[in-house]
């Protein structure tokens, strides 16, 4: 995997949706982060979701008995998130601050911290299978995990899947997502159609590719007898996920929305408010981008949102 295909996906990541959009060199549109602007939330005690949808998960569940804080990207890029662009000790040490950060903003809800590593990475080129992607090797999995292990967190693999499926990408990563540590992430923005180019077209996944890996994941937990796992969906249009409706709820995985645009507060809150508030599903995910987010939502202001986020994501 060369290392410029590999900075692909910072192309597109994060376009929030109501910005005001500009050109990137990649062709992407990128939003207009220049306008700073303060978060408008309201008070929120106790911090917690109000209303759960679906079947009440198994024991063993993270959510909402915790509040998931991940470090996004991969170690094999500096460009792609704060996973890889500062050294692992630096890294860990910061998402441990990061985490208690979060725990002082809302004492009622323990932190889980997370790696969230991107497993399968949308590519620029079409690679030698005409799919549009590449994935990490075992070793670097590997790694992550040992990381994640460590330090009693969990590992979230997240797919770009390109031209590919979603149902032969996850299937790479059998071995890994047997592992009681182990979550999911699916990335709709790189889901390309036939005569699509990731970071050219944002892409879309429907309720039926979130049920085949909803009911895939959910098939581990039985056969392993594991805690139910968690799929995480990133999203920040509404074309990116189609016929929310259809989306099957199990007791075995939790689904995330994940509100993934970047920009100034007023912008991330418009779009969590058009595309999670509107079309909730199960639980709420929310993500802070380092360099993108202009100013940077603190914790005390990301955990007033509504709904209320319990997996948050930083880049």
């Amino acid at each position: 995997m060369r290392p410029t295909s590999l900075a692909l996906a910072v192309a597109g990541l994060g376009v929030v949706a109501t910005a005001v959009a500009a050109q990137s060199n990649s062709g992407t549109t990128r939003p207009d982060t220049t306008q700073a602007d303060s978060a408008v939330l309201p008070p929120r005690s106790p911090f917690w979701p109000d209303v759960i949808p679906g079947p009440a998960a198994r024991p063993g569940a993270i959510l909402p008995h915790k509040r998931v804080i991940a470090y996004y990207g991969t170690p094999r890029s500096t460009r792609m998130g704060i996973l890889g662009q500062i050294p692992p000790e630096e890294m860990f040490k910061r998402l441990e601050a990061q985490a208690a950060e979060y725990e002082k903003a809302d004492p009622s809800t323990p932190v889980q911290p997370a790696l969230e590593l991107i497993a399968t990475v949308a590519q620029a080129d079409p690679g030698r299978d005409g799919m549009y992607r590449a994935r990490m090797s075992d070793s670097t999995l590997e790694m992550v995990y040992a990381w994640a292990k460590a330090k009693g967190w969990i590992l979230v693999l997240d797919i770009q899947i390109g031209r590919s499926t979603v149902a032969k990408e996850i299937e790479v990563y059998r071995k890994f997502l047997e592992r009681p540590e182990v979550h999911l992430a699916l990335d709709p923005e790189f889901a390309m159609k036939a005569d699509q180019v990731p970071g050219k077209k944002i892409g879309t996944l429907d309720a039926d590719d979130i049920n085949y890996a909803s009911t895939w994941l959910a098939r581990i937990v039985e056969e392993k007898q594991l805690p139910p796992k968690i799929l995480v969906v990133h999203r920040f249009t509404r074309p990116m996920v189609t016929n929310h409706t259809s989306i099957v709820l199990d007791p075995r995985v939790q689904i995330v929305m994940h509100m993934d645009g970047f920009g100034a507060p007023r912008l991330k809150l418009a779009s969590h408010k058009a595309y999670i508030e509107s079309e909730p599903v199960q639980w709420v995910g929310f993500k802070v981008f380092y360099k993108n987010d202009k100013p940077i939502m603190s914790p005390s202001e990301v955990v007033r949102v509504r709904p209320v986020p319990l997996f948050i994501s930083y880049q």
